[in-house]
């Protein structure tokens, strides 16, 4: 480009955007005709193909073809996170990492979670509970069991939780509901889904039906045979499809809080941290008590904010005095 044409050049009034695509283009800004503000040339009036070495007169009819007739098709679907397959490993030095295909079950997880975090509505209510005298209970009861035999048992803290969600639930039946478009599903008996990690990756969700009907002891079994069918994937499919609300208990890796993502069609998911010590203050005393703080993830378009405060608010009453769950 000669001197002349550089300083025309400047005197053009350019964004520089359109001065760095231009440039990096090799096209000269005094051909164009700005759609800017005062004939001001902005990105969209750079052409997507350089016309540096085009002839006098073919510029402009480059410049005036319409973009519109120019689609740009991808050579695969964008991922979700906007990247293609192709620019995200391109990120990442070859050799560095192992791709890794997936496989059915973790398709259909990546699936459900983000169609749920999608469609519903999410939002959380925590609360902490104190655990010492459901502690004590389990204890006794667990010293009672039988070691074999068909009436031996061992009752888990999360046998309680089961129990305890299960019976919130018949307390708060408004709470106890499924979204569809033709109206709410209100559920009769309270379907509790587990979650239960599987060797490897992956979950499943098996149910415990009628959960507020059955004894601790029933629920103890119960659950034992679901959780080692499920971890061997020799679950039927009517036993972990349902289930109107879940839980998630993380408190044996160590975690003392978290949000869990609610599995539709249920309603709610109950997110379970760890049982550790604890200073709290009680009729203005500092004490030292077992606690597990829980979150529970509500869809918005079934249960407000009071309603899922009452469901807690149930669970947490039953866990704390477990002896009210027997009766």
């Amino acid at each position: 480009m000669t001197r002349t044409t550089a300083d025309h050049a400047d005197r053009v009034f350019a964004s520089p955007l359109a001065r760095r695509l231009a440039r990096e283009r090799g096209i000269d800004l005094a051909r164009l005709h700005g759609s800017g503000p005062r004939g001001r040339i902005v990105k969209s009036d750079i052409p997507l193909t350089t016309i540096k070495a085009a002839p006098t007169g073919t510029a402009e009819a480059a410049v005036a073809k319409p973009l519109a007739k120019r689609r740009l098709v991808p050579s695969r679907p964008a991922a979700p996170s906007g990247l293609s397959d192709e620019q995200v490993r391109a990120m990442y030095e070859p050799g560095s990492y192992e791709l890794v295909p997936h496989d059915t079950m973790r398709r259909v997880i990546a699936e459900r979670l983000t169609l749920a975090k999608q469609t519903i509505p999410h939002f959380y209510l925590s609360i902490d509970c104190r655990l010492d005298a459901l502690l004590k209970a389990r204890k006794r009861l667990n010293a009672m069991t039988p070691q074999d035999g068909p009436r031996a048992f061992r009752i888990s803290v999360n046998d309680f939780i089961i129990k305890a969600l299960a019976m919130a639930l018949q307390q708060t039946p408004r709470a106890n509901a499924t979204w569809t478009e033709a109206g709410i599903l209100l559920h009769r008996g309270s379907d509790i889904a587990v979650a239960v990690a599987l060797p490897g990756g992956g979950l499943f969700t098996p149910v415990v039906r009628n959960a507020e009907l059955k004894s601790l002891s029933e629920i103890s079994n119960e659950m034992r045979d679901l959780a080692t069918r499920a971890r061997s994937k020799r679950l039927a499919p009517h036993e972990y499809q349902g289930g109107t609300t879940a839980i998630s208990n993380l408190g044996m890796y160590g975690i003392a809080q978290f949000d869990a993502v609610i599995n539709p069609p249920q309603a709610s998911i109950l997110a379970v941290g760890k049982a550790e010590k604890r200073p709290i203050v009680k009729k203005d005393k500092l004490k030292i008590a077992t606690m597990m703080s829980v979150t529970l993830s509500v869809d918005h378009r079934v249960i407000d904010g009071a309603l899922g405060a009452e469901l807690l608010q149930a669970f947490k009453a039953f866990i704390e005095d477990p002896v009210t769950m027997l009766v």
